[in-house]
């Protein structure tokens, strides 16, 4: 079972910022997760929500704010000292930079939907990989709760493994040989695994799921001993501690 850093080293440092992707990327681990957004002005941004509220207190909205002004705020914490006291939004092209200066650490990059720029986000996403010479790297992996995401990036970037996201109450009208989008995975919930094992214990034989947010070391062991291929937690250090091996 592999592990990624889910916001990066998100238990530890402010989700997504500079340094909870570097001090991810210094650990033993397969990769990391990130979510992307699109700026009024095309740029593919790191940060989940639709607003900078949560993690910036500023009511920005992302897909209507420039680069430039989403640079000008701090997604890092005040109540520290040091590094992580000052943070600011990456954009993907500068966390793609980060991962592919190690040898052989993963990205998953989820994109947010609904959005008001729709397809332009996968767009800019399969654009971004292709200017870096990614767009047939096994290195660079697609999620999302969208079916329509999926296809599209399946259609621009087939090379790029895609894994489709399943909600909460999914499985019961999409199981795993009805796939409205093709992905080449899917993604299941700590939570609805845990209440559905069924699904593990029939898709795991064709599939490698991607499993999210696997926070606690017991239900780190449980999923590994449930043919989970890929295991995204905001405490990455526990988890290799807690599976005794690099993930």
């Amino acid at each position: 079972m592999h592990i990624v850093a889910h916001r990066g080293f998100s238990g530890r440092y402010p989700e997504m910022s500079p340094i909870a992707y570097e001090k991810a990327l210094q650990l033993p681990i397969h990769g990391v997760e990130c979510d992307v957004r699109l700026t009024k002005d095309g740029h593919v941004v790191c940060t989940h929500d639709r607003t900078m509220l949560r993690v910036a207190g500023v009511r920005a909205v992302v897909s209507t704010s420039t680069l430039a002004q989403l640079k000008r705020l701090n997604i890092g914490d005040d109540s520290v000292t040091g590094a992580a006291s000052l943070q600011r939004i990456l954009t993907l092209d500068e966390l793609l930079d980060m991962v592919f200066a190690t040898d052989d650490k993963h990205i998953y990059i989820e994109a947010k939907h609904p959005t008001r720029m729709g397809r332009m986000l996968e767009e800019q996403l399969a654009l971004c990989l292709k200017y870096h010479g990614l767009a047939q790297s096994d290195r660079v992996h697609f999620i999302s709760f969208s079916h329509a995401a999926v296809r599209r990036m399946n259609a621009l970037v087939p090379a790029i493994e895609t894994f489709y996201l399943r909600r909460e109450w999914e499985a019961k009208v999409n199981p795993a040989d009805l796939h409205f989008s093709h992905p080449n995975n899917f993604g299941i919930s700590l939570k609805r695994a845990k209440l559905d094992t069924w699904i593990l214990d029939r898709d795991a034989q064709v599939y490698a799921p991607y499993m999210w947010t696997v926070n606690d070391p017991d239900d780190m062991l449980w999923a590994d001993s449930h043919d989970v291929g890929v295991m995204a937690t905001d405490y990455p250090d526990i988890a290799v501690k807690v599976l005794g091996r690099a993930g």
